[in-house]
């Protein structure tokens, strides 16, 4: 019953969230360079992460900004990015954990501060 109930509760956030972005809300989502304080291996994996993204390789864009996120655990872009890839692959629930990780760790920066995907992946938690 958890599962049916989990499943049904992912499938509502994941229409709510396809009908927010066909609305305007969340459609500026966009990958974020990381933050200066991040190294250098964490960085050169989420630059090539948003390359990949803004093609389209969602999976590919997934992996590095995986490995930016093991690279550095603090870099809430990293995070970010990692939730909004895994949001294009239909893991929502994956997304969410990224998307609160990026908030806890982003409270400085407005871009993941007032994003409406992130707000809206963290309903599911």
């Amino acid at each position: 019953m958890k599962k049916v109930m989990e499943f049904i509760l992912v499938a509502v956030v994941a229409v709510g969230i396809g009908v927010f972005g066909a609305a305007g809300i969340g459609n500026a989502a966009s990958p974020l360079k990381t933050g200066t304080g991040a190294n250098a291996e964490a960085i050169a994996h989420n630059d090539e992460g948003i390359k990949h993204y803004d093609l389209g390789h969602w999976d590919v864009a997934s992996e590095h900004f995986c490995e930016a996120v093991k690279a550095d655990e603090n870099a809430a872009e990293a995070h970010y990015n990692l939730a909004l890839s895994l949001d294009k692959m239909g893991k929502h629930m994956d997304a969410a954990k990224h998307f609160k990780h990026a908030s806890d760790l982003g409270q400085d920066n407005p871009d993941i501060k007032n994003s409406e995907i992130l707000k809206a992946h963290l309903k599911m938690l």
